[in-house]
């Protein structure tokens, strides 16, 4: 451990406290870095242990002719998330996979269930390598070259081929860079021996990043794919895949002539293969599900009159009703729609919660929903449509002596933004027992346009169950959810609006008569680890401390040294860096050039591998700050990328996080 901060702030706390016996610390993991960080006592893990052994499950994949699936999930006291079979409701869970690496993505082939195909990467450096998998020897065979980063795509399943896409890597976590790149779809035959002169095919080599969503016709003469420019600028393609225009492309969505700029997103084939399915913001401020005909170019309306988006769907499933996931106001509810007449069926009944991933099984019809709440993680249940009778598959670990019925409901709150906006958030509050204004864990999400939504608090169920902290998430301009309008309201020069709206969170918090605004700690990871940045920057006087996970501290460097496969669609939000008036607006904003300001504590933490905001965003602000003795604790993780994934490196993080709020807003019960 290297300790390079003065004795000022927290380490001056730290130094007059007597540390414990040295068989009482918590020794970090051998490839976690840990600097500044006052001697960790083993007895904090143990406070919140049984939280952090909650675990849920999440829905992969159905097995294509039985009645039974794949899920994933980390076991209590196990390091990272794996695959397992799940051969009915209850069964045993059987271990598809056990590595220190985590599995990203799995399938089954699609028409025998003969094996498994599955994502995973390295140190959490999101080069995933397809594996196959035989489910009954569990002998692996990997498919892919290392190099390059790779996802399972699809399938084309007359052929039994696997579609597999593919982009460059610059490691630019080692200094590498690439100018332009391409996007490479394959179709690789799975069994073939390696270097079999048949075992793949090139379908398509796309230029430039942000193709996804590969979908072939029925027939597998055509395959349609999306091609995402930023979130509300996104375009659906056609390519053919047989005959003499094989590799082909044609634009779809919006046409030649259509100037719309709006997002346009692949779904499915209708059965018929006569029009596709997709998802699109063009006639509104939400994204409905549509239908497109492809011979006439009309588009029809599924959803128009639900003023919320998509979140997820299936509506391949031929004979079975279309199943949506709608985002309303954060909490995702599952609607089920005929398929022949498009009209919206009576609403099914499921578990309370918000429903995160819905699949069929093409055999049975039966509708697989993954459901959470703030009372527990992804269960998996299975749901028959017609007659609306649904049963538990999965039942979520919990340590025994906890009950998860006691965590509190959350509540959508609001208040008004500094230009009259209505911004809004999830608070969670601690139960009743905790009197008084209490301490805020502001938690500000990624993306920057995704959305904090209603559902599990996961690990931060710690602090606010066993140490009265009220857990405030806000979805600040920028956020989707809430309309396209709300989704590019943070763009390029409006970038610090998103921070004002911050602001004004803290200031919303006075008015509540149980939150406590001189003692409210912002943290949160990737784009939220920038806005704790700017937390500790532009509202230093504000603020308690602030946690910074991955997080962005220059634009300019960040958009340099970012996965080149990322550049240009994160130039898309920020600002293109090569522009030279761009180029000094990004650097005057970045927490980076206003370190001087920085007067209360900070928490970062830091994968070395992370491809998208590379571990130099946090090193040149922690060495910036260290070099004006400024409080500031560091956690670098060798073998951890965009985030903390493996549970010794988590334990370790979280331990310090209940010490830097022991620090910042006084001991907590």
């Amino acid at each position: 451990m290297r300790a390079t901060l003065a004795m000022t702030g927290l380490a001056l706390l730290a130094a007059c406290q007597s540390p414990p016996p040295p068989a009482e610390i918590l020794q970090p993991p051998a490839a976690l870095r840990v600097e500044g960080v006052p001697p960790v006592p083993a007895r904090i893990v143990a406070s919140f242990q049984r939280y952090a052994d909650v675990a849920g499950h999440a829905f992969v994949a159905w097995h294509p002719v039985r009645p039974e699936m794949i899920v994933s999930h980390r076991p209590p006291g196990a390091s990272t998330t794996q695959i397992f079979r799940l051969r009915g409701p209850g069964a045993p869970l059987e271990p598809l996979t056990r590595s220190r690496e985590r599995v990203v993505d799995a399938a089954w082939e699609p028409v025998h269930g003969r094996y498994i195909v599955f994502e995973r990467d390295t140190g959490g450096d999101e080069a995933a390598q397809v594996y196959r998998l035989d489910p009954d020897t569990l002998a692996e065979t990997r498919l892919t070259a290392p190099g390059e980063r790779h996802a399972i795509a699809g399938w084309l399943e007359r052929s039994g081929r696997l579609i597999v896409s593919s982009v460059p890597l610059d490691r630019t976590a080692a200094s590498g860079r690439r100018d332009t790149v391409s996007t490479r779809f394959t179709a690789i035959d799975p069994l073939a021996p390696a270097g079999h002169a048949d075992a793949q095919r090139v379908l398509a080599e796309l230029p430039g990043p942000g193709w996804f969503g590969f979908t072939p016709s029925p027939d597998e003469t055509q395959a349609a794919v999306t091609r995402y420019r930023s979130p509300t600028d996104s375009e659906v393609w056609l390519i053919d895949l047989a005959g003499p225009r094989a590799g082909e492309r044609r634009r779809l969505l919006p046409a030649d002539s259509d100037t719309t700029r709006a997002a346009h997103f692949v779904n499915a084939w209708a059965p018929d293969g006569r029009s596709l399915y997709l998802v699109s913001d063009r006639a509104s401020e939400f994204r409905e599900l549509m239908a497109f005909d492809l011979a006439s170019g009309r588009l029809s309306r599924l959803t128009g009159h639900i003023p919320w988006d998509v979140a997820a769907s299936d509506t391949d499933a031929a004979g079975s009703p279309i199943a949506l996931a709608m985002n309303v106001d954060g909490r995702q509810e599952l609607r089920l729609f005929d398929r022949t007449t498009g009209a919206e069926r009576p609403q099914p009944a499921v578990p309370g919660g918000s429903v995160t991933a819905l699949r069929f099984h093409r055999g049975t019809g039966q509708l697989a929903v993954v459901v959470n709440s703030p009372q527990g993680p992804g269960q998996v249940h299975v749901l028959d449509p017609t007659s609306g009778r649904h049963v538990p598959w999965t039942t979520p670990a919990v340590p025994a002596g906890l009950d998860l019925a006691q965590v509190p409901d959350q509540q959508i709150v609001r208040w008004t933004g500094f230009d009259g906006r209505t911004i809004s958030g999830v608070l969670s509050l601690p139960p009743s027992r905790f009197t008084g204004r209490r301490p805020v864990l502001m938690v500000m999400h990624g993306g920057p346009a995704a959305q904090s939504k209603q559902g599990w608090n996961g690990r931060l169920n710690y602090f606010l169950l066993e140490r009265g902290v009220a857990i405030l998430e806000p979805n600040v301009r920028g956020s989707s959810g809430y309309g396209k309008t709300f989704l590019d309201l943070d763009n390029g020069r409006l970038r610090e609006d998103s921070v004002k709206d911050m602001a004004s969170a803290i200031d919303w918090t006075a008015t509540h008569p149980r939150l406590d605004p001189a003692k409210v700690v912002v943290m949160g990871g990737s784009y939220g680890g920038y806005m704790a940045l700017a937390a500790a920057t532009r509202l230093a006087d504000r603020i308690a401390g602030a946690y910074s996970m991955v997080g962005i501290s220059n634009f300019v460097t960040f958009l340099e040294n970012t996965e080149s496969y990322r550049r240009d669609l994160r130039r898309s939000e920020y600002g293109d860096e090569r522009d030279p008036a761009m180029r000094q607006f990004l650097i005057d904003i970045s927490p980076l050039s206003h370190t001087d300001a920085v007067k209360k504590p900070l928490l970062v933490a830091q994968g070395r591998n992370d491809p998208r905001v590379p571990w130099t965003e946090s090193e040149q602000v922690v060495r910036r700050l260290q070099a004006r003795g400024a409080p500031v604790w560091y956690l670098l993780a060798d073998d951890e990328g965009h985030g903390f994934t493996k549970r010794a490196n988590a334990d370790y993080a979280l331990a310090a996080l209940v010490m830097f709020l022991d620090k910042t807003v006084g001991p907590l019960p």
